[in-house]
């Protein structure tokens, strides 16, 4: 019997293998990708988790091992920024996500998630907090939410973090483990996304804020694990991504009050090849934009705005953590019409920032930061 199993498992694995090699093949190499290059700006942060820029030269950077680390004029500061609250950093879980206030400039709040042990219950879940940052330090700190119910459980946190134009601010919670409970009930925080005020508040507006038993900051539910939020420049709407299984990953604009069905339909399947449902489609439930299959493992994600990518502007990019790439995904209107990559054996890219002057730059696990630079602007440096 010990043979047979393991003859399956490696059964298993090599259609895993050549699936994931024709996934490979499948995503084409943009036409683009000869037209750019990385450029590093620094190392010594191994898993970049979330990135803002402050200023024209302030790079803040979470390290999910439990360092927020200031990167100045190019160069990473030795000192770490100290203040931070006590958090769990192991396996999925650190110091995650990072964000300014839309006023950071005459406020200066900064939002950070975490996995964090606030709450009454053993174990620990996803927190937010903001902060100020003064002479290396946190102050004025704030917890604006802890997620509930705790758990030993020490992966899908979710944890990315944006804020629309309204200023509601807008945060994932993944399934925490527990799929089968938490992410289609909604007195819990697991498998959602919330949105809150700048201060914590809940808004009235929203969609379960008068419903008994329901969580007042969920705004949208039946998420695995979202670790992917941008703002449509445009539009203002939140888009995701969220890690799928074994396959399924996705795109989605949140809607309020949405329900995007995981475990309930889904195009992935468990990792030892089984079915986690025969339902991809149910009446009430959202349909994903997109999904990727096999999973690409996605992390980061960002709208090109900047005329510096004329190729790129207008459409999003999307790191890949499984295929050590940059993901170029092609929108028309609020519909993705393609894909290709960029940057191909660039890493596990885990983070993507904006400058305020509108280049990418890119948080690889284990490599460093880089920026994101036209070939011909960095040959005019080089002379």
């Amino acid at each position: 019997m010990k043979k047979l199993n393991n003859k399956i498992a490696l059964a298993l694995f090599c259609i895993s293998s050549f699936a994931n090699a024709a996934l490979e093949q499948a995503i084409p190499l943009a036409q683009s990708a000869d037209k750019y290059s990385l450029e590093l700006l620094t190392k010594g942060i191994q898993i970049p988790w979330g990135m803002v820029w402050l200023n024209d030269n302030e790079l803040l950077v979470t390290d999910r091992a439990g360092k927020l680390r200031l990167i100045k004029n190019g160069k990473l500061l030795e000192q770490h920024i100290e203040g931070l609250p006590k958090l769990h950093a192991k396996r999925q879980g650190g110091l995650l996500d990072v964000e300014l206030d839309q006023n950071f400039a005459s406020n200066g709040w900064i939002y950070f998630s975490y996995s964090g042990y606030e709450g009454d219950e053993s174990g620990n879940n996803t927190s937010i907090m903001r902060a100020r940052l003064n002479n290396m330090k946190l102050i004025d700190k704030q917890v604006l939410f802890d997620g509930f119910p705790n758990t030993q459980k020490s992966h899908h946190y979710g944890s990315r973090i944006e804020f629309d134009k309204q200023g509601y601010l807008y945060f994932s919670i993944g399934d925490r483990g527990n799929r089968d409970e938490y992410p289609q009930r909604l007195d819990n925080d697991a498998g959602k996304i919330h949105r809150i005020k700048p201060d914590g508040s809940i808004p009235n507006s929203n969609p379960f804020a008068n419903q008994q038993n329901a969580r007042k900051s969920i705004y949208s539910y039946g998420h695995r694990n979202p670790q992917g939020m941008a703002m449509h420049p445009k539009t203002g709407d939140i888009w995701t991504h969220e890690h799928g299984p074994r396959g399924g990953d996705e795109i989605n604009i949140i809607k309020a009050g949405a329900n995007y069905g995981w475990p309930i339909i889904t195009y992935g399947i468990n990792y030892n090849g089984s079915k986690i449902t025969d339902e991809t489609t149910r009446k009430g439930m959202q349909q994903p934009l997109w999904t990727w299959t096999p999973s690409i493992a996605p992390s980061g994600m960002a709208f090109v705005t900047s005329d510096t990518y004329p190729q790129w502007q207008g459409h999003l990019v999307v790191g890949s953590m499984k295929f050590a790439h940059l993901v170029l995904v092609k929108l028309d209107g609020d519909k993705v019409v393609g894909h290709s990559k960029l940057f191909e054996g660039a890493g596990r890219v885990r983070s993507i920032a904006t400058h305020p002057n509108g280049d990418l730059y890119l948080g690889i696990d284990g490599s460093g930061i880089y920026k994101i630079v036209p070939k011909a602007a960095q040959k005019n440096i080089a002379q």
